[in-house]
């Protein structure tokens, strides 16, 4: 019950962090919120950047077999850290040379760290098996950082006020997380040169591989910018900010909760038939899981813009949504499902080559789009797709490199819930109660017996 606590404080995250946005496009004006998506983006690249390495050699080597091996790897991975915190300043005096703020920098430079350093915070809990404070700290940071925000954006109207509220939040939570998993995670000295070489290695390449996942975000916004200006560009990002969450938090709170368990086997089982069997399912979990997650946003997508999304932004949002969800949905299973034999088998240049490969072919099919039918926000959001589309495929490829064995047929469920969802919105869309009523029903309907098994395969 613990790991699905952990995955209710995803949802929980997830859903304070969709209203929050909400909330935020309608307080700002459509350039102050152009300017706020791009600086959380460029926070997030950097908070990748410069922790993206740490967190990922430390989900594969912390905490290690024993309790020695624990301490010394706490050591390394605090005094890493730092020097990455280091770095990550060093990066913003940098940023001057690029004419941009000095304030405006070291703020950002500043949020990037304490949000890197709570993310790995959160991730040794999560890998130490405490679900239950890393269920409290997560739903906890999800309210502080989103009161915060939002009371910045109310309160000053302007970037300047929104970006107060952003740092204020991390500092509160960090503080916060110390104070409570003091005893959990008390400070180790660094110690043992061959594990940094080792964190290096294998987390140097991973996060290289999502810091070039993140530049295809930041590369869209820049491509829709370019191609419709503020005003028109502002529902398109908004689309991009709202819809990747979801599919992000599906995907990283299941992998959060299996991929521990299927390292481990791997590691000592190889590739046996039960390693296969648990492979499949890990698969079929995420897959099914995404895809009932479209079905549900694609049935009240509609509602959801009548509803929530500011008048100005609700014709150039409604029109590329349903692209953007697409590609929210296809560069999830690639970024995390697609490059899973190659992490299990630690084949570096695989994983490099398919996140680059994602990030190229999906801002490609958005740079076609603009050449051939310039100012037109679906189109730009289509051929976005159309190239997402093309890197999955060349994505499952990799996955005959490591033997599993694939349930299908709640696979196959899951994707005829998104199928028919999808039909039933378009087929009623002159009626918006009628659409949203029918295409949520069939969702919840087909969506049922497959959710049912994720449920059971998480729990036991």
């Amino acid at each position: 019950m613990l790991k699905i606590a952990a995955l209710g404080s995803y949802f929980y995250q997830s859903a304070l962090a969709f209203c929050l946005l909400i909330a935020v496009s309608h307080l700002l004006a459509a350039p102050s919120y152009v300017a706020y998506s791009l600086f959380i983006s460029i926070v997030q690249f950097a908070d990748i950047a410069c922790f993206q390495w740490l967190r990922s050699a430390c989900s594969r080597f912390y905490p290690g077999p024993d309790e020695e091996s624990e301490l010394a790897q706490r050591g390394v991975i605090i005094a890493e850290f730092i020097a990455s915190a280091a770095l990550c300043l060093l990066g913003a005096l940098v940023a001057q040379l690029l004419d941009v703020p000095l304030w405006l920098g070291l703020t950002g430079a500043t949020a990037a760290i304490l949000q890197g350093g709570g993310e790995l915070h959160l991730t040794m809990l999560r890998f130490r098996q405490e679900f239950r404070l890393f269920s409290c700290l997560q739903g906890a940071r999800a309210t502080i950082q989103a009161a915060t925000t939002l009371a910045g954006a109310a309160l000053g109207g302007d970037l300047k006020h929104v970006v107060a509220g952003v740092l204020v939040g991390n500092l509160v939570y960090c503080t916060l997380a110390c104070v409570l998993s003091r005893h959990i995670l008390p400070w180790s000295r660094a110690r043992g040169g061959k594990l940094v070489k080792r964190h290096l290695v294998y987390g140097g390449v991973s996060a290289g591989a999502s810091v070039v996942g993140v530049l295809a975000p930041l590369g869209l916004k820049t491509i829709f910018l370019s191609g419709l200006g503020p005003a028109g560009a502002a529902g398109p990002l908004l689309a991009l900010d709202l819809l990747q969450r979801p599919f992000g938090m599906i995907i990283a709170s299941l992998q959060a909760v299996r991929y521990p368990e299927l390292v481990a086997r791997f590691d000592s089982e190889g590739s046996s038939e039960d390693v296969q069997v648990e492979l499949g399912r890990y698969y079929a979990l995420l897959t099914g899981s995404a895809l009932l997650g479209a079905a549900g946003l694609i049935a009240l997508l509609g509602a959801a813009t009548a509803t929530v999304i500011p008048p100005a932004l609700q014709a150039s949002f409604a029109q590329t949504a349903p692209f953007i969800m697409l590609v929210a949905l296809l560069r999830a299973l690639t970024q995390t499902l697609l490059s899973t034999p190659a992490h299990l088998q630690r084949r570096l240049p695989a994983i490099v080559g398919l996140a680059g490969l994602d990030c190229i072919l999906t801002c490609a099919g958005a740079l076609v789009a603009v050449a051939l039918y310039p100012g037109a926000g679906a189109a730009i959001a289509a051929g976005t797709a159309g190239g997402a589309a093309a890197a999955a495929v060349f994505g499952v490829f990799m996955l005959g490199r490591q033997p599993f064995v694939l349930p299908w047929w709640p696979v196959l469920a899951s994707a005829a819930a998104l199928i028919l969802a999808w039909l039933s919105a378009g087929l009623f869309a002159g009626n918006l109660l009628l659409a949203t009523g029918v295409a949520l029903a069939v969702a919840l309907v087909f969506g049922a017996a497959p959710s049912f098994i994720f449920l059971r395969w998480i729990a036991r």
